[in-house]
């Protein structure tokens, strides 16, 4: 997995983040899942899904940076 990561381009990541991680953009969709996620509200397989799809690229660039920390620090 790590070697996977390390694999991955930044810019790549930052470009998933902006895009499908903030998509669509008034509000994030992301921020509406979230929110939704701590009021306990997600209940419909549809919600999780898009919890995942929108939160993934966000995870992969928690994950590097993570990664990168660790390798240089």
């Amino acid at each position: 997995m790590m070697e996977l990561l390390s694999r991955l381009p930044w810019k790549l990541i930052i470009l998933l983040c902006l895009t499908l991680g903030l998509a669509p953009f008034r509000p994030p969709h992301i921020v509406e899942k979230l929110g939704m996620l701590f009021r306990g509200e997600l209940s419909r397989p549809i919600d999780w899904f898009d919890l995942f799809l929108h939160g993934t690229p966000w995870i992969l660039l928690f994950l590097k940076a993570v990664t990168a920390i660790k390798k240089n620090g």
